[in-house]
């Protein structure tokens, strides 16, 4: 509870600090606060796709610099739309403020509600309106710059839903710009409305996410300005034509500009602009709220969570959100470069999923029109493929409340739609990615402990998906080959038929303890007989899975390696053989037997490693390190593997997440492992040990949800040399082996590691 108080209590001594000295983040060398180790320029490079905007925990809102189109000499400037991030760190060349994105992807989407200062003449085409950009900074719920060319300070903060936007600029014209005909969504076509000189409301198209036609949804927002403007407008782009005069062109009359305002305008790529006769370092707030509702939504949500808040007071509340959440868990020890990495990515693993109710709970329900309500929190971007395997775990572990309310949100979807999601944005299936993603979540969610949602309800989903005909299956398409021959054969040349099967398998098995829990017999031993169908794709000859073709033979010529710099590969998705062949995280000794025994398997999983084979950033092979260590006398590879790979790619700097952050995945691995620990097979409530980074790790439990307030880890970790386990101690007992359950973990209280 002590420790509880002091996060509470530093937050309230943030606000007040905060407001009293007018704003910017405090960025002294001295840290003194958690959110102070955070550097959210970390991951925005190296195809990272996170970025440096502001957000709340969770938050819906995010506000971030957009940098991926723009001028001729612009690196990234061909088209925004193929880039997954609005923001690159090697860039420098500003388009505005995107309010509500997406972090760590690697398909583009949203990235939309461009707001944009300038100043002289009034120019609203985002190809010649950018600018470059000096001395940005970033800490959790804010980032600023300055734009050399317009001298132009800009500053953003954000609510759980809302925006705040500040632009300081010089004497002369100045102009604020939002464009709703730019951003990374596939779609296009808005609306805006004028309601009154400071204020505009309106809608945009978002959708078609990693190109998928089915998931399209409107944005609804209403912005102010915080001063009555010169001049006001709205522009249109038009498409090249004769014999049409326009009041104002640019780039030979694309772009219409109506100087008299009506009531409101619609198309592809229309904007608005306020004008403004500015004095020197006067100061120009702009305001948005956003809902997935309606506009009257997107105002509450502004009037209810910014009310008269100054900047500076909107940017302290996100301090103080940010700080008691990253409170969770406290460390001691490692450098401070470490601690830096561990933060950030605690950071990042908080930001999605995100909420998607707005403050009256009323959300959109899952592939429809119907508008419900909420009593809780309704949430969104569910990119489960890659977050089954770690992210939700952490939750679980360290914030259950949320996780808990997320499988909530995923029986809701089941209910309104008929089917658990398989990579959900925003109320839609974007069907992204393959397998049966829901069911080890929430299976693993239950095996520890939180059992508070419908059951009965949750086996219901996960058993139509585990057997309906694949005709009518939306999770399991292949789901006739599967069920009849425990495999799926390559139809196609590159149609990712053996990395469907092996994500069925993990499903299969989680589904099959679930089973078996609830008393359900021999719906265990089917689904656990199933989940054993990997044998198939096992080629002696390879050495490694092979796909299968449709007369039961292995597809030749094969080259396990092909993938490796993800072209296509036959049988498997955004990878090769190799980063597949030891995906069997719920059979381990028996993918060892079919290897030939302990000694041929430690030495092929080896070799992966030593030959490059394995990829830190590829979601299948994340795990492989934490198998060593099932083989006794074998562990110390494992302490060895997950070293290295910290080492070498999770740095402070902005390439330090190895490829995309995949909504916090990449960061919950590297936090597992400086914690000590990795649940490296979903839907199995147990963990593999490896060496922590940290000599004391403090994670403050929930009360409702588990015995302890709190575990301590300790280790006397020196440095690098301090490598290897000698021994782990729960609670004064030594454990004789390099795994712990569940259980064990949260009712242990203190974990104390012995290296040598």
């Amino acid at each position: 509870m002590k420790r509880i108080l002091l996060a509470y209590t530093l937050a309230f001594s943030l606000h007040s600090v905060y407001a009293e000295e007018g704003g910017g983040p405090p960025f002294n060398e001295k840290k003194n606060l958690l959110i102070d180790y955070v550097d959210p320029f970390i991951g925005t490079t190296n195809f990272g796709t996170t970025n440096p905007g502001a957000v709340c925990p969770n938050g819906m809102m995010s506000v971030v610099p957009f940098n991926v189109m723009g001028s001729s000499d612009n690196k990234y400037d061909k088209d925004a739309r193929w880039w997954s991030t609005p923001y690159e760190h090697t860039n420098c060349f500003f388009t505005g403020y995107a309010h509500v994105n997406l972090s760590g992807v690697g398909c583009p989407e949203l990235g939309s509600l461009l707001l944009m200062p300038t100043t002289g003449e009034l120019n609203v085409d985002y190809k010649k309106y950018g600018s470059k950009y000096k001395d940005e900074q970033a800490s959790p719920g804010y980032y600023s710059n300055y734009l050399t060319k317009y001298n132009v300070k800009t500053e953003t903060t954000a609510t759980p839903r809302t925006g705040i936007t500040r632009f300081t600029f010089p004497k002369g014209k100045s102009h604020v710009l939002l464009n709703l005909g730019e951003g990374l969504t596939n779609e296009t076509g808005a609306m805006l409305r004028r309601v009154n000189d400071c204020e505009v409301e309106g809608m945009k198209l978002l959708g078609t996410f990693c190109y998928n036609p089915q998931a399209v949804f409107p944005i609804y927002f209403v912005m102010r300005v915080n001063k009555i403007p010169a001049a006001t407008g709205y522009w249109k782009k038009q498409r090249p034509m004769t014999g049409v005069e326009a009041q104002w062109d640019s780039d030979n009359g694309k772009y219409k500009l109506y100087t008299k305002y009506g009531k409101e305008i619609a198309g592809d790529d229309v904007g608005a602009y306020f004008s403004f006769d500015t004095e020197e370092g006067e100061q120009i707030e702009v305001r948005i709220g956003v809902s997935f509702v309606s506009i009257e939504n997107a105002r509450l949500n502004l009037d209810k969570e910014q009310a008269e808040k100054s900047f500076e007071t909107v940017h302290a509340d996100a301090r103080a959100k940010w700080n008691g959440d990253l409170s969770r868990i406290t460390v001691e020890g490692g450098t401070d470069d470490q601690k830096t990495v561990f933060y950030t990515a605690l950071y990042h693993l908080l930001i999605h999923p995100n909420i998607l109710q707005d403050v009256n709970g009323e959300y959109p329900a899952m592939e429809s029109d119907k508008i419900l309500t909420t009593k809780g929190d309704r949430y969104t971007v569910f990119s489960l493929w890659d977050t089954y395997r770690n992210v939700h775990q952490l939750l679980t572990l360290v914030y259950p409340e949320r996780q808990i309310e997320m499988v909530r949100t995923m029986l809701d979807m089941y209910r309104e739609y008929g089917w658990l999601p398989k990579w959900e944005l925003y109320g839609r299936e974007t069907l992204t990615m393959e397998g049966d993603p829901s069911i080890p979540v929430i299976v693993d969610t239950w095996m520890k402990g939180l059992r508070d949602f419908d059951v009965d309800l949750a086996y219901e989903a996960m058993y139509k998906s585990a057997t309906l005909p694949g005709t009518e299956n939306l999770m399991r398409p292949d789901n006739d080959d599967y069920i009849e021959k425990e495999y799926i054969p390559l139809r196609e040349q590159y149609d990712n038929s053996v990395s469907h099967a092996l994500e069925y398998y993990i499903a299969d098995f989680a589904l099959s303890r679930f089973a078996n829990a609830l008393g359900k017999k021999k719906d265990a031993e089917l689904f656990y007989k199933r989940s054993l169908g990997y044998r198939h794709y096992y080629s002696k000859e390879y050495g490694t899975f092979c796909p299968i073709l449709s007369d039961g033979t292995f597809y030749s010529p094969f080259d396990p390696k092909q993938g490796e710099n993800f072209e296509p590969s036959p049988g498997f998705h955004e990878g090769n053989s190799w980063n597949y062949t030891f995906y069997v995280p719920h059979d381990v000794y028996g993918l060892a037997k079919l290897m030939g025994g302990k000694k041929p398997f430690i030495n092929k999983l080896q070799m992966v490693f030593d030959e490059g084979l394995y990829d830190p950033a590829n979601e299948p092979d994340i795990a492989y390190a934490y198998l060593f260590s099932y083989f006794k006398g074998e562990e110390w590879r494992t302490q060895k593997e997950t070293q290295r790979v910290l080492d070498k790619y999770f740095t402070t700097k902005p390439n330090g997440i190895p490829g995309n952050d995949d909504t916090g995945t990449m960061s919950a691995w590297a936090i597992f492992n400086m914690i000590g620990f990795y649940p490296d097979c979903p839907g199995l409530p147990e963990y593999t040990l490896t060496t922590p980074i940290f000599n004391k790790v403090t994670i403050c439990l929930d009360p409702k949800w588990y015995k302890e307030k709190e575990l301590v880890i300790e280790s006397n970790r020196t440095g690098t040399e301090t490598l290897y386990i000698d021994k782990v101690l729960l609670n004064g007992k030594k454990i004789n082996k390099y795994r712990i359950t569940h259980d064990e973990l949260v009712h242990g209280k203190k974990m104390l590691f012995e290296l040598k």
